[in-house]
């Protein structure tokens, strides 16, 4: 087939496939009967220019005789690629420790090439934990197996369920296509900021789960690996809720807050080490003002607009804009008991009045003040310890305007941006919370960041504290087999282990793990 790129439709115009076969046709100078199929590869808005806002669609066509179009400006012959799931050689005993994006997609695969994974979820099914999280954002009773960081479909499941990826790997396109198999809008395949949305997010994890059974897979909520045995060298087994299973590979796809099996990895020696990672607050606006500062006059044409930023700050530190959810709410994401821990959440439709995303600062492990390996999850627990306290102890967050914070102020009464945290939030002071460094580093990143968008230090703007698991603080350490440097047949996978940064590059490190699996001796 041919790809056509660069057709720009003006936002006021919906970009119809009758349209787009038009446009294709008369840049092709061919009669439009003459194409056959069309679909839209890709789609993006272009907003550089304000006066001038529109969707950047790429095409892809099949016409007859598709070579003689070639010499066209913007037109290529395209060649799709299919990832191919390899068949299992022989029999093997395979747990996957987790079901969120790795170890979801490390079953199917597994599932797919003949084996049958038992898949051993920590946290409850979705349907239940759905239950859980509401009862906590309602009451502040906190369950600590069942929340926003454990059960079915991982963090990932209570998020935005953004898919975008800085990775270019072919098994991104099968990640997409088996979400739309699944029950995603197959917008997803050619949107240039794709994302799901929690309230679809939750019946696609739901979907996968019963294809994995189908196949023979197992998968058991509720059940905690909390200890392994190794034997020269190798996995023998793994302890679940006590007791014990024999194994010949764990896929480690645990996420960045299983805090206690980092700990029980730790005391078997498994190779590890710190990483850098990021820490901050979850920053929100009207959606409204956003919308006007990303697309100008044209925004009453398009959906609720997003952004990314990242800023190099006078003090050496970076900071950036994580995980932006339009349109969104910030939900409590605790999953220990004196903590208080915030994450970003958006349906699908984007129709909520704020916008929010996660303000980060840059961690380093020099920060940490110890080379212990987990001294990064100690400062983590610290920060979201002191967070609990400022909010007075019962899960209700802390707050402040930006305005506050740039004068360097307690904040004593909110402005016009209201809260979405629940249970609730207490108007607090900072400094309370966080090392000088990090308070400064948010007084800069403000200014800088109000530079690339106007408003963004707005008066009003509100900062909920704290957002701690943008990433894990450590790195299980692993070859290129995927097997751990010391252990073979354990298998660190995904975020938790330092080996991803999203839902994609999750889903895609699970396909790799399994692969090294199936493919493997």
């Amino acid at each position: 087939m041919l790809k056509i790129s660069n057709i720009k439709i003006p936002v006021s115009t919906k970009p119809e496939m009758s349209l787009l076969i038009k446009k294709a046709a008369r840049l092709l100078r061919a009669d439009e009967n003459k194409i056959i199929s069309a679909e839209i590869a890709r789609q993006s808005i272009d907003a550089r220019d304000k006066s001038n806002v529109f969707y950047n669609i790429a095409l892809f066509v099949v016409i007859e005789n598709e070579r003689k179009y070639l010499h066209i400006k913007n037109v290529a012959l395209y060649e799709q690629k299919c990832y191919a799931i390899p068949k299992a050689r022989d029999k093997k005993r395979v747990a996957v420790a987790g079901f969120g994006p790795g170890g979801m997609f490390a079953g199917l695969v597994l599932a797919r090439a003949g084996l049958k994974p038992v898949i051993l979820e920590r946290g409850s099914s979705v349907d239940k934990r759905q239950k859980d999280v509401a009862l906590f954002h309602k009451t502040g009773v906190l369950n600590t197996s069942s929340n926003v960081q454990f059960g079915e479909g991982g963090a990932g499941t209570f998020s935005d369920g953004k898919l975008t990826t800085g990775i270019k790997d072919i098994r991104c396109s099968f990640v997409l296509e088996e979400l739309v198999k699944h029950g995603s809008p197959r917008e997803i395949l050619y949107m240039a900021k794709p994302h799901i949305g929690t309230d679809r997010l939750i019946d696609i994890v739901r979907n996968i789960r019963n294809e994995i059974i189908s196949l023979g897979g197992e998968i058991h909520f509720d059940s905690n690996v909390t200890d392994i045995n190794i034997v020269k060298g190798r996995l023998k087994s793994i302890i679940v809720n006590n007791e014990e299973m024999e194994t010949d590979a764990l896929i480690l796809a645990i996420g960045h807050s299983a805090r206690d099996t980092f700990e029980m990895l730790y005391n078997k020696g498994v190779a590890m080490e710190q990483k850098p990672f990021a820490m901050g607050v979850r920053i929100e606006h009207s959606q409204e003002m956003i919308n006007r500062a990303q697309y100008g006059e044209v925004a009453r044409y398009l959906p609720a607009a997003d952004y990314k930023l990242a800023v190099h700050l006078p003090n050496g530190r970076s900071a950036y804009t994580f995980c932006m959810c339009p349109g969104g709410h910030v939900v409590a994401a605790a999953s220990e008991k004196g903590g208080v821990v915030t994450n970003g959440m958006s349906y699908y439709d984007r129709s909520g009045k704020n916008a929010n995303s996660a303000l980060l600062i840059g961690i380093n492990t020099q920060d940490f003040e110890s080379e212990n390996v987990l001294a990064g999850v100690a400062f983590q627990r610290e920060l979201e310890h002191r967070a609990y306290i400022e909010g007075g102890s019962n899960y209700y967050a802390p707050v402040q305007t930006a305005g506050d914070v740039l004068r360097g102020q307690a904040t004593r009464a909110l402005g016009k941006t209201e809260p979405t945290y629940k249970p609730g939030v207490i108007p607090s002071d900072f400094r309370n919370i966080f090392p000088y460094y990090m308070y400064e580093s948010f007084q800069l990143a403000l200014k800088e960041m109000d530079k690339k968008i106007k408003g963004f230090a707005c008066e009003d703007a509100l900062m909920t504290a704290v957002e701690s698991r943008s990433s894990s603080p450590v790195r299980i350490l692993r070859g290129k087999d995927c097997n751990s440097l010391n252990v073979k047949g354990l298998i660190p996978c995904g975020e938790g282990c330092g080996y991803a940064g999203g839902i994609m590059s999750a889903a895609v490190d699970g396909i790799k793990c399994a692969e090294s699996i199936i493919e493997g001796e």
